[in-house]
């Protein structure tokens, strides 16, 4: 019984060793990047600080979504892009508009 379970730890101690990392560089990671869509109507109250463009206002509310998502900082924030969500584009019969959605681009 002594000589499997020998071999078994060895074996387990040889995959967990580290590989020598003599003349390699670390690999960088790529920065992730996600975007969220708010509805205006969504009951947050922050609707005037996203869509009026770049502000201060805008920029903190922004970075607080993004660090309560678990990133970093907002990248990018503003109106949604007509393209950017479902529904936007119109068909055959127009339908009753809805106000466009707030943006948020987080990063890591």
């Amino acid at each position: 019984m002594r000589r499997p379970a020998a071999a078994l730890l060895a074996l387990v101690l040889a995959s967990t060793a580290l590989p020598a990392s003599a003349g390699t560089e670390p690999v960088a990671r790529k920065p992730v990047e996600k975007t969220f869509l708010i509805p205006t109507e969504d009951g947050y109250g922050v609707g005037e600080c996203l869509s009026g463009g770049p502000s201060e206002c805008g920029q903190v509310v922004a970075n607080a979504w993004c660090e309560s998502q678990g990133f970093a900082s907002a990248a990018n924030y503003g109106v949604a892009a007509q393209d950017e969500y479902t529904g936007a584009i119109g068909d055959a019969a127009p339908v009753k508009s809805a106000p466009r959605p707030l943006r948020i681009t987080c990063q890591d």
